[in-house]
């Protein structure tokens, strides 16, 4: 009986490995992907500005490219559920990364660039659920908010490096043009380490550490309708990065050269506050989200101030809300769903959380116009009204600490 005992154990401890390494597969594949893709971000406020965008227009071609990235993973969230395929989305999106950022070094006009964003955010549609589907089956033996907080750790260190490698390319003499062409190197790479990740685990479903008992519900529970009301509205709140760097283009004091630095910064603080987030939800749950939703709306104030420090210290909290919301936003989502309807609730979530960012995008680059006190009181007021949903949330959704799933029977 020891012997068998003995078997099991070493057998979950080996699944358990494998789990954790498939996470950091999916993470350094992310982060390959984020050095081209925040690197092209980072600078696409002055970009655009350039080739003759308006503010107006970079709030529209800010949320217009949201909109499409997160919105047709309804589409793509129920193809995955539907097929079981998970690695075709991710070969697709992987690839029109690859064509659409070095692409937008032949842009001729802010038009064209645009079509070019979008392009690569619908990448980013088709490979979404079933990436975010494939962390959840891995993290159900690790942690769930720990295995989103590792795979957004990782793209925030490729967030970090793509818009230094920006920088980089313009203090030695080149353009925003030659830097897109540099970024296609990492986004080729991807490509190449995806193709390994598919060789190593062709069947990622398999990767679920408790299998769904006979009959049990495959609907979408009522509190994750609740909880994507709160992303939603969070995600109206947000400002984006592009009408923020033209903000700080504003500023005399500050070439474009160092916009990307305070990408960068965003990037950092995103990562570090994904692991630690992450971890903490697997312990205690939902609650260190909470906090975080009613701290970080300060930083709207901070990030539209006219002073530099102040400036850099609402882009660091800036990235620490991003951080919560990257990691346990979607830990929460996986952990509300059953397996077989895992791609459809990111989808929905997604969709929710893109098309508000839309809205809001586009209402708070004309308010910007106008009146940045109005701009950040909407930013603001949109935000908190999350908090007390996600409160609803955490009172009426039963959450199990992942140290506690480790004990039951299931695990192995």
């Amino acid at each position: 009986m020891g012997r068998v005992d003995g078997i099991s154990a070493h057998k979950c401890k080996r699944k358990r490995s494998l789990a954790v390494l498939f996470v950091i597969m999916l993470g350094l594949i992310g982060l390959l992907a984020d050095i081209a893709t925040e690197g092209t971000r980072s600078v696409m406020g002055p970009y655009l500005g350039l080739l003759g965008a308006s503010a107006a227009v970079v709030g529209i071609v800010a949320g217009l490219s949201e909109l499409l990235g997160y919105s047709l993973r309804i589409f793509f969230g129920r193809l995955v559920d539907r097929t079981g395929n998970y690695w075709a989305p991710l070969f697709i999106g992987y690839g029109i990364n690859l064509i659409a950022v070095p692409a937008l070094a032949l842009a001729g006009n802010w038009v064209g660039a645009m079509c070019l964003i979008m392009l690569e955010r619908i990448g980013r549609a088709i490979r979404g659920p079933a990436r975010d589907a494939m962390l959840s089956y891995a993290g159900s033996d690790m942690g769930r908010g720990w295995a989103y907080g590792v795979q957004e750790a990782l793209s925030s260190v490729g967030g970090m490096i793509g818009p230094v490698a920006i920088v980089v390319v313009m203090w030695l003499g080149g353009d925003y043009r030659l830097g897109f062409e540099v970024l296609m190197i990492p986004a080729l790479m991807a490509i190449v380490l995806l193709a390994y990740a598919r060789r190593m685990n062709p069947q990622p479903r398999g990767m679920e550490k408790t299998v769904p008992a006979a009959g049990s519900s495959t609907k979408l529970p009522r509190m994750f309708w609740f909880y994507v009301l709160a992303g939603a509205l969070i995600a109206a709140g947000y400002a984006d990065f592009p009408l923020v760097a033209m903000h700080i283009g504003d500023f005399s004091e500050i070439s474009d050269g160092w916009v990307p630095v305070m990408y960068a910064l965003v990037m950092a603080s995103d990562g570090l506050s994904a692991l630690a987030f992450g971890r903490s939800y697997d312990r205690i749950g939902i609650l260190p989200l909470i906090c975080a939703s009613a701290v970080v709306p300060l930083c709207v104030p901070l990030i539209f101030s006219s002073d530099l420090t102040v400036v850099m210290l609402g882009m660091a909290l800036y990235g620490f809300g991003f951080g919560a919301q990257e990691s346990v936003m979607r830990a929460v989502v996986a952990d509300m769903t059953p397996q077989v309807r895992r791609g459809t609730a990111f989808g929905v979530y997604n969709a929710a959380f893109g098309v508000s960012w839309f809205l809001g995008s586009v209402i708070m680059g004309a308010l910007y116009g106008s009146s940045i006190v109005a701009m950040m009181a909407f930013s603001t007021a949109l935000q908190l009204a999350a908090v007390p949903i996600m409160v609803h949330v955490m009172r009426e959704h039963v959450f199990v600490p992942h140290r506690k799933k480790e004990g039951s029977p299931a695990e192995g």
